[in-house]
């Protein structure tokens, strides 16, 4: 970092994508990173689990960094936490229940005994150098969630995290309006503020209305009840532990995730479950239907989550029988849409009632995401000077700059960044100029950012044309051939139905062979490129595919 710029801001995933959130503030020799998020692959990167940041320049410059501040609980803001401090060891500062989740990953992981971390609350304050870090509360789909403002020498800089303004919060905890206002008011350099529904106009209901609707869906229930919702929405569990309670319903979990984040939840006291309530999966089949609620994961169609093979009847410990009523509590995220109608389509299959979708006639979802009023309301409690919109895809960023002109911010006051790049401030004039270096990491099993481009190009040639094995064995004296060329064929042609193609392909190989040793060509490497090239096009021409070809050649 040159030493003239005295604070920058950078993210190094979060922008122009949904998912992998990290962001960085730097003054001077003092950086603080927040959040550490993954995401998921789409249907490209064949065999990939996970997506997390490249944290190159972190690694370059770890002996500035001071802390990594998370500020809530959820996949793409805590995802990438393990593989960070697989590289990097550093104190982790979060609040009771993110660190809960935190903890959980990290055990997983191995990690947790030489990790610090840092329990934080909205009315924490942290020095890091030259930089003083405070909190504000906000509202979001899960309980605990901050904004970060960062104090510096050049100016203040808040980080909103991903928030709503619910007004009758579930948990009671509201938004802390005024605290907003006096940061606004004592002067904001930079605003970096979610962008997720800045496509949306209005306001985003009261998770309250979802409680609602779900005691109604309870009462009417005359079987058993199966809801689907994000473990993490802590929030909307203890409303159907609510519902459960009131309609005489004993609770069932199925996932790990959702056993995982309950038992979190309700260690740290932010689930209130009655006694007895809980019950075993393996009792599920002893109980009366009209008294039994089940709680589960895979809201988003995941093909081995618990509603997906409970939809599948292939879950083992309980079924989903004619007259038994299953609610969706989530909208699928943009890519899952297929996925969930399947689930739907196999559900309505086994004659269950299905409630789904988002909408005012089910009422059983609603984001936890602020749309355009609520975003409007956050710049103007702020008041930037500059502004940086984040979480989101370009579209999003782009609608927000709009919502943000629309409230008095100067248009060349506002930066749609990219991963990577830098917005450096001093004497209180930005620029973006510069750029560091960022990206994607790809985790394949225990592999991380051992597969890249090359192999998932190879990958996807083999998903969609198979693959031809061609080996010969040549005479290491003379060079003629042996014995062979003997072809195998997985994905491209069955070899029984297509004897004709696979003997014209053998002759084809014989004679590129014979006609490379005319020319007293010897060596391996272009013996293999022209019989690639001479079959890929030979197959090509008689079936328009393209296979991967792969030819082995052994010497005697």
């Amino acid at each position: 970092m040159s030493e003239e710029n005295t604070l920058s801001i950078f993210a190094l995933g979060g922008v122009n994508e949904i998912g992998k959130n990290m962001y960085a503030v730097q003054y001077l020799n003092d950086i603080v990173v927040i959040d550490c998020g993954s995401k998921f692959p789409d249907e490209s990167m064949l065999g990939i689990d996970l997506i997390i940041p490249d944290i190159r320049y972190l690694l370059d410059n770890q002996d500035k960094i001071r802390a990594l501040v998370v500020t809530h609980g959820h996949e793409d803001h805590i995802g990438g936490i393990p593989y960070l401090l697989k590289q990097l060891n550093l104190p982790i500062y979060a609040t009771r229940l993110t660190l809960g989740l935190i903890e959980v990953k990290l055990k997983e992981h191995g990690l947790l005994r030489d990790s610090t971390l840092v329990p934080i609350d909205s009315d924490s304050q942290i020095e890091f150098g030259a930089i003083s870090l405070t909190f504000f509360k906000t509202n979001h789909s899960i309980p605990d969630c901050l904004g970060v403002v960062f104090r510096t020498p050049e100016g203040t800089v808040v980080h909103t995290g991903d928030f709503k303004f619910d007004l009758t919060p579930v948990n009671k905890e509201y938004p802390d309006l005024h605290r907003m206002a006096d940061i606004g008011k004592n002067g904001v350099l930079v605003l970096l503020s979610e962008s997720t529904n800045a496509e949306r106009p209005g306001f985003t209901p009261s998770e309250r209305l979802v409680g609602e609707h779900i005691e109604e869906a309870f009462s009417k229930a005359k079987q058993k009840v199966f809801l689907s919702t994000f473990a993490s929405n802590v929030h909307r569990v203890q409303q159907v532990i609510d519902a459960a309670a009131k309609t005489n319903r004993k609770l069932v979990l199925l996932g790990r995730s959702m056993v995982n984040v309950v038992s979190v939840a309700k260690e740290l006291g932010y689930l209130k479950i009655p006694d007895e309530m809980m019950v075993d999966v393996n009792d599920v089949n002893r109980m009366a239907p009209e008294r039994l609620a089940i709680l589960c994961t895979g809201s988003q169609g995941e093909p081995m989550a618990a509603l997906s093979r409970l939809a599948s009847s292939n879950f083992r410990q309980a079924e989903i029988l004619p007259g038994d009523t299953v609610i969706i509590a989530a909208s699928p995220i943009p890519g899952n849409e297929r996925n969930v109608a399947r689930i739907v389509d196999n559900l309505y299959m086994l004659g269950a009632k299905v409630i789904y979708g988002s909408g005012s006639s089910t009422g059983m979802h609603v984001s936890g995401h602020a749309c355009q009023e609520e975003l409007k309301l956050m710049l103007t409690l702020m008041k930037p000077k500059y502004f940086i919109p984040i979480h989101g895809e370009f579209r999003m960023l782009h609608q927000h700059r709009l919502l943000a002109e629309s409230v008095g911010v100067e248009k060349d006051n506002i930066f749609i960044i990219n991963n990577g790049d830098v917005v450096d401030v001093r004497d209180q004039a930005a620029k973006q100029t510069r750029k560091i270096p960022a990206g994607s990491i790809l985790v394949d099993g225990l592999g991380i950012g051992d597969v890249g481009n090359v192999v998932l190009r190879d990958r996807r040639q083999l998903s969609s044309d198979g693959i031809l094995i061609i080996v010969i064995t040549l005479s290491k004296s003379e060079g003629k051939i042996v014995s062979g060329p003997d072809t195998v064929s997985r994905g491209f042609i069955y070899v029984r139905d297509s004897e004709g193609l696979i003997n014209e392909v053998n002759q084809q190989v014989i004679a590129t062979i014979n006609s490379l040793q005319e020319a007293n060509v010897n060596q391996w490497f272009i013996l293999k490129t022209n019989l690639k090239e001479s079959i890929g096009q030979f197959l090509y021409a008689k079936t328009k595919r393209r296979p991967m070809i792969l030819p082995i050649i052994i010497e005697v």
